[in-house]
C-alpha cells in the first residue's frame, strides 16, 4: 500500500490537495495540511498522487509500492 507523507512546515494552506482528494487530505484551523489516512489502497494511488502533485509547494508525497 502506498504511504502518504506531508511536510507540514512547507504547507501554505492552498488546499489544492483537498479539492482533489478530500477523503485523504484536509486543512486544519491553522491552515496546515492534515493526513486523514497514512496509507491508501493501490487502486486509489493515481487520484491521490494527482492531488499531491497539485500542491504548489510540493509538501505532499506518495511513497512505496
Amino acid at each position: 500500500m502506498p504511504i502518504l507523507r506531508a511536510d507540514q512546515s512547507a504547507c501554505q494552506g492552498y488546499a489544492n490537495c483537498v479539492a482533489g482528494a478530500s477523503d485523504v487530505y484536509d486543512i486544519d484551523d491553522d491552515g496546515v495540511v492534515v493526513l486523514l489516512k497514512e496509507r491508501v489502497p493501490e487502486e486509489e494511488r493515481q487520484r491521490v498522487e494527482e492531488a499531491a502533485r497539485s500542491c504548489p509547494v510540493s509538501a505532499l508525497t506518495v511513497e512505496g509500492e
